[in-house]
């Protein structure tokens, strides 16, 4: 059996930048890094967005930046600029295309696909079986979310953030290119948060996805129908659908970190670098793996990687009074977008405030709700 230096389980969004930060880094040059994925990536099979201050490193495979963004409710609605952030979106073949085209030129890196069947830590090593062999590794890091614990226990309650997107392309121009759509509150809710997210590419091309932050998923047939209905109050008849795409994420304060080891970290959604009360990923993990690098210069053992923050407190409140209410995410959304200036709210979501702009923007929420929250972890768990 072969051994390398570090292997990395899954080509998604967090192993790819993983292997593309470590080829970058001369440290490395000397060790040998096997990534495996049971797919080629090679088609458009996911979008990614995120919000950014200045030039990032992804910013040669950016397809699409917006300045201003809309936000809309029964009880708030308003076009917002979110000076001095953009909001920016990455379609995931320029994703690959951009990382595998590097990682296929450095001799230390080998990729491969076969099927992940398990991984066990045994202290000296790290045994990797696939669907036809046996891999060893020094140390690996593991995107393949194996099991479903996260979703049995009852300590910390699961959300799902759910969507259908269709890509729509017009006959003629009748989307300003220039707004995207953050968060559209004014679909029926039905008991649950729902809203409708919409992504202008051009006057003629747009993705429109009917998402929905719950517990269960609906029929395929739903999410399209209300999509249907969406574009039909727009006064949007005449569109062909040219893609289409559909998604779930995990919404969940669960410590995915208590499995990682010495020598095995969980990353991406597997190691819950899903942000609880967002569900957006990309960003964050962009940030972990570059911590990463470092990381690994000077360290040995893998499980001190992840520290608790108190953000994680934030999002944890959130996703209590949420998952107990589900219909009142119109109303927390509302109240959070109405009451503080759009910099300091994805200034807060990336983790990036201080305390004290941190109390201005929990005390734009109605403080009832989350104080019981809070009294319930505090006396009750």
């Amino acid at each position: 059996m072969q051994q390398y230096d570090y292997i990395i389980l899954g080509s998604g969004a967090s192993g790819l930048m993983l292997a593309y930060h470590l080829v970058s880094d001369c440290f490395f040059d000397k060790k040998q890094i096997l990534l495996i994925d049971k797919d080629v990536k090679n088609q458009n099979d996911r979008t990614w967005c995120f919000w950014e201050k200045d030039i990032g490193i992804w910013e040669e495979i950016i397809s699409k930046k917006w300045n201003t963004i809309y936000f809309g409710s029964e009880d708030f609605s308003k076009q917002i600029e979110i000076s001095p952030y953009q909001y920016k979106l990455i379609r995931s073949k320029d994703f690959y295309d951009f990382i595998l085209d590097i990682l296929n030129k450095k001799s230390n890196i080998t990729i491969i696909q076969e099927n992940v069947i398990s991984l066990i830590d045994e202290n000296n090593k790290v045994v990797v079986k696939t669907n036809t062999q046996t891999y060893l590794g020094k140390k690996v890091f593991n995107s393949i979310m194996f099991s479903s614990n996260y979703k049995k226990q009852k300590q910390y309650p699961v959300l799902n953030q759910h969507f259908v997107g269709w890509f729509v392309k017009t006959e003629t121009p009748v989307f300003d290119s220039k707004i995207a759509t953050f968060m559209d509150f004014t679909v029926a809710q039905k008991g649950n948060t729902r809203f409708m997210y919409v992504l202008p590419f051009s006057e003629t091309e747009a993705l429109f996805e009917y998402t929905l932050f719950s517990e269960e998923l609906l029929e395929k047939q739903e999410y399209e129908e209300e999509i249907k209905n969406y574009l039909q109050e727009k006064g949007i008849a005449n569109y062909k659908i040219t893609e289409k795409e559909q998604g779930c994420i995990p919404m969940t304060c669960y410590d995915f970190k208590k499995q990682n080891s010495k020598n095995v970290l969980y990353i991406g959604t597997a190691g819950g670098w899903t942000k609880p009360s967002t569900g957006y990923t990309f960003n964050i993990t962009s940030k972990k793996t570059q911590k990463l690098i470092p990381f690994l210069k000077i360290n040995t053992d893998l499980s001190k990687f992840e520290t608790k923050t108190r953000f994680w407190y934030y999002d944890l409140l959130f996703i209590d009074v949420l998952f107990k209410e589900n219909q009142i995410g119109t109303t927390l959304f509302s109240k959070l977008f109405a009451r503080n200036k759009s910099s300091k709210i994805l200034k807060f979501l990336d983790e990036e405030t201080t305390i004290i702009e941190e109390i201005k923007i929990t005390t734009s929420l109605p403080a009832g709700r989350f104080l019981k929250a809070l009294k319930s972890r505090l006396f009750v768990n």
